[in-house]
């Protein structure tokens, strides 16, 4: 019986530290896109601070190319936009991650009693 519930103990312990991975995954993308709001929002500034007769230019490849500033204004407002919703669903998602890290928790901890008191009977047993 301790043999099954070592098993059964060793396969939710490797489903949880895959989570965990994936947890680190999930906040490393978000501590990057947190990264290029900051970014984004100094250039967003930095745009903010020109007028009409002030030329922008756009980095395509090794090329720059002009650019409207009004163009350049929404392009990073909406690339300010994305990456928020971005940041919103990677939250939702480390939330939803770390309820089934607290479940597998549990689970972990009631299969580690059982498994010591199958170990237990088992001594007493010998």
């Amino acid at each position: 019986m301790a043999e099954a519930i070592q098993k059964k103990l060793q396969s939710e312990l490797e489903k949880y530290q895959q989570m965990q991975k994936d947890v680190s995954k999930s906040m490393s993308a978000r501590q990057k896109l947190e990264a290029q709001v900051t970014e984004n929002n100094i250039v967003k500034e930095e745009l903010d601070l020109l007028d009409t007769q002030n030329t922008v230019y756009k980095l395509i490849g090794p090329v720059l190319v002009k650019q409207d500033l009004e163009e350049a204004k929404a392009t990073v407002a909406k690339r300010l936009e994305y990456i928020n919703g971005e940041i919103q669903r990677y939250e939702t998602l480390l939330k939803d991650m770390e309820k089934k890290s607290d479940q597998h928790r549990e689970v972990l901890s009631s299969l580690q009693q059982e498994y010591q008191r199958a170990q237990g009977l088992a001594v007493g047993k010998a």
